[in-house]
């Protein structure tokens, strides 16, 4: 990934298997969760030429893989073993309408066995690195 002037990564790892709309439902649910987690991660607002605010974004890069089932399994593990902010998209998630009913759907089931379609992993570089292992970049 060549030089990296930030202490800390943003990781997101999607299930290779997802639909398109799939995959950008969860990478934004995804996100949303690490940016509430560490606001200080949000970069300074933006205005164009003609003094138009615009919402300020990640003030650091966010890199996107993908891998199977059993890949964001293993990611899930690690990152909880090495004890890094996490979110987590289960597959229950696409059929429910709300935050409490996708509270709730993650509570009815144990770790080990989520239906993962993606999670994010935010900590140190080098942490974020070694957990991603076995997750492609996305194309």
């Amino acid at each position: 990934m060549g030089s990296y002037p930030f202490d800390t990564k943003i990781a997101v790892v999607l299930r290779e298997d997802l639909a398109p709309w799939q995959r950008v439902n969860a990478a934004s649910y995804l996100i949303g969760a690490i940016t509430h987690a560490f606001p200080q991660l949000v970069g300074a607002g933006y205005e164009d030429a003609d003094g138009t605010p615009y919402l300020a974004t990640l003030g650091q890069p966010l890199f996107v893989f993908e891998g199977g089932k059993e890949t964001l399994a293993e990611i899930r593990e690690r990152a909880v073993r090495r004890e890094l902010a996490l979110s987590v998209f289960t597959h229950d998630l696409f059929g429910t309408g709300n935050d409490e009913d996708n509270r709730a759907a993650v509570r009815a089931v144990r770790g080990a066995d989520l239906d993962l379609v993606g999670v994010a992993v935010h900590g140190a570089s080098n942490a974020v690195d070694r957990v991603m292992k076995g997750a492609r970049r996305h194309p």
